[in-house]
């Protein structure tokens, strides 16, 4: 989880952000994982392959590179893209789940030169598990966090929010606090992948009105006592804790500076297929492939790299079209806007949109209209509906036992 600043006054658009997906290997099997992790591509970059990619992205001058996965420690070459990476100066970090960390993973990792590591979780133990689809994955997540602090390491994590979760923020903080998290990453669980199968997990807009404020008084208690807590790229916007929420000081002013796939963030994939952003859907948005081109030509030249590079208010539809922040912010998350309408331009999950609507009376619903054909980044088709905000809830979330079913029995 970076904390450094991706600036728009640079002269050129350049990946200062790269997150590479080693290999879509993974030892869990989530019930929101937007890739459809477990098994390998069948077309994986070998480690010789992959150097030869890490050469072309240390010429761009990159920031930070982010491993992922899957889980990155399942690709073979692990190690070794970590070693050469850090032997030229780019400060490597890892997301990971922590399933099958053990202390000789973390030791060798951080003597490879990772700088930092953010492990997921998702809730108290039995929601996490229960998320995770593994009873004992909340707990090798601790425990690989203080692995990696046992040897020195910066540690992290971070959080999807969705309807089984969302009542657990504020003790899911404490207890992060306990085991000495430096920062915690908040986002929303997206419809894609696996989790657009289960359209009942995921929050409707209206949940941003009591989700926002609990968040943005997290943060303030958070600087106090040390620790960042900063929303991910779907989480916001330009409601009133807006500037509070994305500074990383207590006297920040900062705000939502509009979608950067493409611009100062690369998303690659463990085939080398190349894309503006990691969570970007890959049969749309990939640019190119690195046995077919250079990195440069594919961040240079494709069309799909280049979709926020000169974006305007015309690409706009719907609310987002009239907003007053409609030139700044541009539609929000790109990879969330098209999770639901299957374009950008128009997203609903929105803090300020939620209260516009919320003053008329009005809450928007996301209905599944179109179920998703089961890939890696895929995604479904949603209608948005307005009605009145006093509707009678008809949501699956009324019945905690029927989530649970649903969450367990699909793949």
């Amino acid at each position: 989880m970076s904390h450094r600043r991706i600036s728009e006054s640079d002269k050129q658009y350049f990946p200062a952000y790269v997150v590479w997906e080693l290999t879509l290997k993974c030892d869990q099997s989530c019930a929101h994982c937007g890739s459809r992790a477990q098994f390998a591509r069948k077309d994986e970059l070998t480690t010789e392959e992959a150097i030869q990619l890490a050469k072309e992205l240390i010429a761009m001058k990159p920031k930070e590179v982010v491993l992922i996965g899957g889980e990155a420690y399942l690709h073979d070459g692990f190690y070794e893209i970590i070693n050469f990476l850090n032997s030229h100066q780019i400060f490597v970090s890892m997301t990971t789940g922590g399933k099958g960390i053990t202390p000789e993973i973390a030791q060798r990792a951080i003597s490879a030169g990772l700088k930092n590591v953010s492990v997921s979780i998702d809730g108290l133990e039995t929601t996490h598990n229960l998320i995770r689809r593994n009873k004992g994955s909340f707990e090798a997540a601790v425990r690989s966090l203080e692995y990696f602090k046992q040897f020195g390491i910066s540690i992290a994590a971070n959080t999807h929010i969705n309807q089984i979760n969302k009542d657990e923020i504020e003790d899911l903080y404490q207890f992060l606090k306990s085991i000495g998290i430096e920062s915690w990453q908040i986002q929303i669980t997206t419809p894609l992948g696996r989790a657009s199968d289960r359209p009942n997990l995921i929050l409707q807009p209206w949940d941003l009105l009591n989700i926002m404020p609990k968040i943005f008084s997290l943060k303030k208690m958070a600087h106090k006592e040390g620790i960042l807590i900063l929303p991910g790229n779907n989480l916001g916007y330009f409601g009133p804790e807006e500037r509070t929420l994305r500074s990383l000081s207590e006297s920040g002013n900062d705000h939502w500076l509009g979608c950067q796939a493409g611009k100062f963030v690369m998303g690659i994939e463990s085939n080398g297929g190349i894309k503006g952003c990691p969570s970007l859907q890959s049969n749309a948005y990939i640019g190119g492939n690195v046995r077919d081109k250079t990195l440069r030509e594919i961040w240079d030249k494709s069309k799909e790299l280049q979709i926020n590079r000169y974006r305007t208010v015309e690409s706009l539809s719907g609310f987002c079209k009239t907003c007053p922040f409609a030139k700044t912010c541009l539609g929000g998350c790109s990879f969330t806007a098209h999770s639901i309408l299957g374009r950008t331009g128009n997203n609903p999950f929105c803090h300020f949109r939620a209260k516009s609507m919320a003053k008329k009376n009005i809450r928007e619903r996301l209905v599944l209209k179109k179920n998703s054909p089961s890939t890696p980044f895929d995604h479904g088709i949603f209608e948005i509906i307005e009605e009145p905000f006093d509707s009678k809830e008809q949501f699956i979330q009324t019945n905690k036992d029927r989530i649970k079913k649903v969450i367990l029995n699909k793949t």
